[in-house]
């Protein structure tokens, strides 16, 4: 048998060169789709500005050893940091995703596509507020291609929507989390190839650079789970997005790609972490993810239990004054909902209970709604959540799980029905859609506007906040902002 040439180089794995392909190309999206970017980039913001105020959060961000910040470096928004853009994209990317209030995608892993700002604001601001400066990477010949121009809005909100559609798309039919394997690794994979081509790449480098992402693996799941789960899930995103950034310039600067770092036999990603099985995209890329992406609006609570907690709170005024008689609730879910069924007593974490169907349904009869607060230790030791959830009876509704799996529907539905000692009972209420659904835009939105112009006046003054909301309201004024400009917004 024939060996290869000693500098044989094979052709990159074909997944590499398709998501490539994508992020290479020029944006060609629908106005709905950059409508869309824009509530995620103001959703996200104003996540990170409540993440703020929490000291666990706030003490990560900044220079990774104290006074080295850097003059025109990439601003932290809430903050007066001006860093390199690899820390600053850590410390965006830990704020964004601390409280897991940010937006979800519908998917077969729990995905949040918004992560990726962190990669995407740091690399844009750096670069904006650089134009005409080239910089020389540490160790390598070639410095950075200097930009021409400040990227605008309309240039973010494009990488937004490309790397929202990588991770989604991604995420759809590729389980990581029955291998064990943290699925922010989808973080870093698409923030490292938008990331790329935002700096300047080609596309040769931008396959480059995704080999690299790969090679890194994958986190694994244990710190999200009693008893490993620690505060380090809430900086994973940063973490992801820091990493891509990171892979991004080393490309650039001159080092080379692992071609087939997905197929290799017994070393690639698949052999070594999937069991040989291959990663595939469920179709082809464009902007559906972006177009079909489900915002948190009322509470952070688990989006396929969203609709439980609707639909119990709006049994709320018959059953909050007969708790007592209550013999059984009836929870009809989809096949999604039954991996949230943990009600043991107490549930340790706020975590925890956010993402139990049994404690969120309870919490909408008893409550009538359901906000953070409600996920928090004083709430979750009232007797009468322990009590109701000892008489759930969640089972899967086959035609809730049809609709879910259904890509012109993909509904959350939920049904809850109380019936009570002595044979009386309420009716049963099925809420379809939770209310950041994107068949429920046109009545989520002004709630979204609100959710944002809230979390924004904890770091600003009302002034301030409204401006910035008001922004966002004038989608014209918004995309043609250079990004720098845009970013002087977000500085105290």
């Amino acid at each position: 048998m024939n060996s290869p040439p000693p500098n044989f180089r094979p052709a990159p794995d074909a997944l590499l060169l398709e998501l490539a392909d994508y992020v290479a190309r020029p944006p060609a999206f629908c106005d709905a789709a950059y409508r869309t970017a824009s509530h995620c980039l103001l959703d996200t913001l104003g996540c990170a500005m409540l993440a703020l105020q929490l000291p666990a959060c706030s003490r990560l961000l900044g220079p990774v050893v104290p006074g080295t910040t850097m003059p025109l470096g990439a601003r932290v928004p809430g903050t007066d940091y001006e860093l390199d853009p690899v820390t600053a994209a850590f410390d965006i990317g830990c704020c964004a995703g601390w409280l897991d209030f940010n937006d979800n995608c519908l998917s077969a892993e729990r995905a949040h596509p918004s992560d990726n700002l962190g990669a995407l604001l740091a690399v844009a601001d750096w670069l904006s507020r650089n134009t005409g400066h080239t910089h020389q990477l540490r160790a390598f010949d070639s410095p950075l291609p200097a930009p021409r121009a400040a990227l605008s809005v309309r240039d973010l909100l494009g990488a937004i929507v490309k790397t929202y559609e990588i991770h989604g798309v991604l995420a759809q039919e590729n389980s990581f989390s029955s291998a064990g394997l943290d699925p922010v690794l989808l973080v870093r994979i698409a923030s490292t190839a938008v990331a790329t081509q935002l700096l300047g790449g080609t596309r040769d480098q931008i396959v480059d650079a995704l080999s690299h992402a790969w090679l890194d693996g994958s986190a694994l799941r244990t710190y999200r789970h009693a008893p490993n789960a620690v505060s380090r899930q809430g900086w994973a995103a940063g973490d992801a997005t820091s990493r891509a950034v990171l892979l991004a310039l080393r490309v650039l600067a001159g080092e080379p790609g692992c071609p087939t770092a997905l197929t290799a036999p017994k070393w690639g990603f698949q052999d070594t972490l999937l069991q040989g099985r291959p990663l595939t995209l469920s179709r082809s890329l464009g902007s559906s993810v972006m177009e079909q992406i489900l915002f948190k609006i009322s509470s952070s609570a688990e989006p396929n239990l969203q609709t439980a907690v609707e639909a119990a709170g709006k049994l709320h005024a018959q059953v909050a004054p007969r708790l007592a008689e209550v013999e059984r609730v009836e929870i009809a879910t989809h096949e999604a909902g039954l991996r949230f069924l943990d009600s043991s007593d107490p549930l340790t974490r706020p975590g925890d209970r956010r993402h139990c169907l049994p404690y969120l349904t309870a919490l909408g009869l008893v409550f009538g709604r359901v906000t953070d607060g409600h996920f928090e230790d004083a709430v979750a030791r009232d007797p009468r959540l322990a009590a109701l959830c000892a008489r759930m009876h969640p089972h899967e509704d086959p035609g809730f799980s049809q609709d879910y799996r259904d890509p012109d529907k993909h509904s959350l539905a939920n049904a809850v029905q109380v019936f009570f000692r002595g044979g009386t009972h309420t009716e049963r209420v099925t809420v379809e859609y939770p209310l950041g659904h994107h068949r429920r835009r046109a009545e989520g939105l002004p709630l979204l506007f609100d959710k944002a112009e809230a979390a924004l006046r904890t770091r600003f003054d009302e002034d301030r906040a409204e401006e910035i909301v008001d922004l966002f309201d004038h989608p014209a004024g918004l995309e043609s902002l250079p990004v720098d400009k845009f970013m002087e917004w977000w500085v105290p």
